[in-house]
């Protein structure tokens, strides 16, 4: 019997970074069925939101690291989903986010990338991370440059354009 790997909780002055719950698959539903789920690939249907969930826990189990659900602190309200993606084609994880509808404008996605990050780079000895941001997606292309992040090169996955944003070496609140 294999024995899920505890996924540590993360917090910010706002925010927590936990694990997903049960709870967390209507608002991550709704999320991945609307149309701003096209620059994460989608939009899905609301129902793969619990096949979702799963698949975080497997892939902290197989990588030891993943995405979290952010959270707002206090009362636990979901708001989106920060952490590393592992993908098959990328030698290294990438850092990557996104938000509920309503949860935007308000920093806490800089505050649960700027935690994820932290703890890449302290507890997990990982270098710099990188992040894929279509050209368009002007909201996360400003999110990575208020991280620090620049502008490294541009590429072409899957039929899409993407610049891949380095993020730094060493933590600087921006």
């Amino acid at each position: 019997m294999t024995i899920p790997f505890a996924i540590p909780t993360l917090t910010s002055a706002r925010l927590t970074l936990r694990g997903p719950k049960g709870t967390d698959a209507g608002p991550l539903g709704a999320f991945l069925a609307s149309p701003r789920a096209a620059w994460i690939g989608g939009p899905w249907p609301e129902t793969d939101a619990a096949d979702w969930l799963a698949y975080q826990q497997r892939i902290w189990d197989e990588h030891g690291s993943g995405s979290w659900i952010v959270a707002l602190r206090g009362d636990d309200t979901p708001i989106g989903r920060i952490g590393l993606l592992h993908h098959a084609a990328w030698a290294e994880p990438e850092l990557a986010w996104f938000l509920f509808d309503g949860f935007e404008g308000r920093g806490f996605a800089h505050d649960a990338a700027f935690a994820a990050r932290a703890y890449a780079q302290a507890t997990l000895g990982l270098p710099p991370l990188f992040s894929f941001i279509e050209p368009a997606n002007l909201r996360s292309r400003a999110l990575a440059e208020r991280l620090g992040a620049k502008p490294e090169r541009e590429v072409s996955f899957q039929g899409l354009d993407f610049t891949v944003y380095r993020h730094p070496a060493t933590e600087v609140l921006a």
